[in-house]
């Protein structure tokens, strides 16, 4: 099959942009709620949205790579909650929340845009180039956005050419046809297709394969 083009850092703006809309409809309801099938919060959950988008930008920037482990910023865990180094103080609301994930995207945007293809960072799924942590940084923001609108009542319909480039660079075995929202929210243990059951574990593959050297 024909590849549908590398994820970009425009890819990784869109998806931002796209739950940002989304998340400002929801700015007065309880985002204390768990977030749909996590243990965590709705806050929680968009904080390590926030936090990996972060995170991956911090695997680009460092002239010298940081091939065999994350670059060490300090992190802390609520109880119950995700791991962080990026989070919000409460009392800075939902619009303080918002613009931390706006940032955050935006950091992951630019290392994408300006680190050359060779570049390469350390994820415990392999080794991976500035399109792979783009494609990364979409699959936290597109499927932790499902979980988030499940529990607010959001509607969340990414974009079937996003969802294409992702399953494209990071799962390789999944299927190359039918609907491409459908495939991701499958390959990402969060849904059933005709004939597949939802999945008990999953990973992405971060590393470059032999077409993206």
């Amino acid at each position: 099959m024909t590849s549908p083009g590398p994820v970009t850092a425009s890819d990784v703006r869109t998806a931002v942009a796209l739950a940002l809309d989304a998340l400002e409809q929801a700015t007065d309801l309880d985002w204390q709620v768990p977030a749909a099938d996590l243990n965590w919060t709705v806050w929680e959950t968009v904080e390590h949205i926030a936090d990996d988008l972060f995170a991956y930008a911090g695997q680009l920037s460092p002239e010298r790579e940081p091939l065999t482990s994350y670059v060490p910023f300090a992190w802390t865990r609520r109880p119950d909650g995700p791991a962080l180094t990026v989070w919000v103080k409460p009392e800075d609301g939902v619009a303080g929340l918002l613009q931390v994930l706006d940032a955050s995207g935006g950091l992951l945007a630019a290392l994408v845009e300006i680190r050359p293809p060779h570049r390469r960072g350390f994820h415990p799924f392999g080794v991976s180039d500035p399109e792979g942590f783009a494609a990364m940084g979409l699959v936290e923001v597109l499927a932790h956005m499902h979980d988030v609108a499940g529990a607010l009542g959001l509607t969340w319909q990414p974009p079937a050419d996003l969802c294409d480039r992702v399953l494209w660079r990071l799962f390789p075995d999944a299927p190359r046809d039918g609907d491409r929202w459908a495939v991701l929210l499958w390959a990402t243990g969060r849904g059933t297709l005709p004939g597949r059951g939802r999945l008990k574990s999953w990973r992405w593959y971060g590393e470059t394969r032999p077409q993206q050297r």
